[in-house]
């Protein structure tokens, strides 16, 4: 596999709603991500920073290259996964998504952002 799978580190429900602990160390950049159904995003890769994604809601196929290897993926709301350095990532929304995108250092550093496009 080209991704790794992670666990939230807590969950927590009852009558009133539901509580997602997905990580209290680790991670120095979040965004959270809403992207409408048809749409593409990624065609990049980072040779620095590993990038976590949890799916709020919806759902997202991945499709990850690296080392001659090229998988496709299908997540959806609840799945927690993380990509390494140099995986080029590609993600397509088959319908609405919301996602928080955990990195291990920021993007953009002193000299530029470490984000580089699959050729």
């Amino acid at each position: 596999m080209l991704y790794k799978d992670l666990s939230a580190e807590f969950r927590y429900s009852d009558e009133r709603g539901s509580l997602v602990q997905l990580v209290s160390k680790g991670y120095s950049q979040v965004n959270v991500l809403k992207t409408n159904k048809g749409v593409t995003r990624g065609g990049h890769f980072h040779k620095l920073c590993h990038e976590a994604f949890y799916i709020v809601s919806g759902s997202v196929s991945v499709k990850l290259k690296a080392d001659n290897k090229t998988e496709i993926n299908d997540f959806s709301e609840g799945d927690f996964f993380e990509i390494a350095p140099y995986t080029e990532h590609e993600m397509y929304f088959h319908e609405s998504c919301t996602m928080i995108a955990l990195y291990d250092i920021p993007v953009e550093t002193i000299s530029g952002k470490d984000i580089y496009r699959s050729e």
